[in-house]
């Protein structure tokens, strides 16, 4: 019998809102097994009202709640599992989260790229690319998937992978959430239970320059290295860079370059396990991040594009500006393999504002001039032209077409839609 949460419900409370946005939808139901999963898919389609599908995590979409239609959570799919003892091969439920499954890989000896965030639902991050701290020495974490179940529009239960339905594990890496309700994913884990992780707070002078300098310095840095940093105001921004391995000796030779840019107010370092990089809060979901982002990739950070972000944060209309390096391993992958198809570009570039802003939207494209393509994840301004960034001709191409087939009546219409 399906778990179905309606308004009045003392667990209402919990379920009706996500990180970015609050909701108030006239159920929401927690299928506990993938057969359940096809069952709300139907009373959903059934019923009155839009239908959300969501992993549970936190997320910068508020697309996973809505007001008066369907919820399907996922929370409730939740297992991490080893399919065969001293394999490397892991099978995850969608309603996971990243923070528990680097908890449950440790013991192994085995990670997963996946972000930088353990609040993050692992059905999500993983059906769009997953832009994470090891990205540079294992690639996206679509790039360590092996397998999916996946629940079709019609309610049907589909295995895929390379060799059975190539066509809908290729768009499952890329563009999930516009083929189906994927309920099991199967990733090779990468053999890295420890990495160095140093932590660095610099004073910008000159924002420009300084986005010049890092861009060469995590161009030049040995694929271990996977680099983040977070510019706000005030001139400051923090970093954090992951070597992905436990050699110590080789770790301090390739994070001492970051350690000579700019002034540094302060830094850390320190090997511990992936674990403790990617830690889950266990916040409650109350629509309290009203954030608003855009975002792109890059090349190069060139003075062009270090030119206009300065301006960017300077104008106020942003408050943070958030750049994750990609390249290396994420770019051994040929554009053609995947939906995501941005595998040229070493940087993710975001900004953030705190709230919708038309002002901030303006002075974002003379930014986005200088950007190429864009990263689903990061985005919140869902329309014809970032869906275009996103997905090149090409790939849209063949992405509608076998959305056609999948999903001919557009069930699944509410996270950045390609029919």
């Amino acid at each position: 019998m399906l778990d179905i949460i309606r308004p009045g419900d003392p667990r209402y409370g919990s379920v009706r809102h996500v990180y970015t946005a609050t909701g108030s939808p006239a159920r929401v139901i927690r299928p506990r097994t993938t057969a359940e999963v096809a069952e709300a898919l139907s009373l959903g389609r059934e019923a009155d009202g839009p239908l959300a599908i969501r992993s549970g995590g936190h997320g910068i979409s508020s697309v996973s709640t809505n007001d008066g239609g369907t919820v399907i959570d996922l929370g409730e799919l939740a297992s991490i599992d080893r399919i065969e003892p001293g394999g490397d091969l892991v099978r995850i439920g969608p309603g996971a989260r990243w923070g528990e499954v680097a908890q449950a890989l440790y013991p192994w000896g085995l990670s997963i790229s996946s972000g930088d965030s353990g609040d993050v639902g692992v059905g999500g991050l993983a059906t769009t690319a997953g832009v994470g701290l090891m990205g540079r020495a294992h690639g996206l974490t679509i790039d360590r998937l092996a397998a999916a179940e996946i629940v079709t529009a019609e309610g049907q239960i589909r295995h895929v992978d390379a060799e059975t339905e190539p066509d809908l594990f290729w768009a499952v890496r890329g563009a999930g959430a516009n083929v189906g309700i994927v309920t099991a994913l199967d990733f090779h884990a990468s053999p890295v239970p420890v990495v160095a992780h140093a932590t660095f707070q610099y004073r910008l002078d000159r924002l420009a320059t300084f986005l010049r300098a890092w861009g060469e310095t995590v161009e030049a840095a040995p694929r271990e290295i996977g680099a983040f940093l977070y510019v706000g105001g005030g001139g400051h921004a923090l970093a954090t860079v992951i070597f992905a391995g436990d050699d110590a000796t080789a770790a301090q030779r390739a994070i001492e370059p970051f350690g000579r840019l700019g002034p540094i107010l302060g830094q850390r370092a320190v090997l511990e396990p992936y674990a403790a990089v990617v830690t889950r809060t266990g916040a409650p979901h109350r629509g309290q991040q009203g954030a608003h982002l855009h975002n792109g990739f890059a090349v190069h950070l060139d003075d062009t594009i270090g030119d206009r972000l300065e301006a960017l944060l300077s104008s106020g209309y942003g408050t943070m500006l958030q750049i994750r390096s990609v390249g290396g391993a994420v770019n051994d992958v040929p554009a053609e393999v995947t939906a995501f198809a941005h595998r040229h570009q070493n940087f993710n570039i975001a900004g953030v504002a705190s709230a919708p802003s038309r002002a901030f939207d303006a002075a974002w494209e003379d930014v986005r001039q200088s950007l190429d393509g864009l990263y689903l994840s990061f985005e919140t301004a869902f329309s014809p032209q970032r869906l275009a960034d996103a997905f090149p001709p090409q790939t849209l191409r063949r992405l509608r077409e076998i959305k056609r087939k999948v999903d001919p009546d557009n069930v699944f219409n509410q996270n950045f839609p390609v029919a």
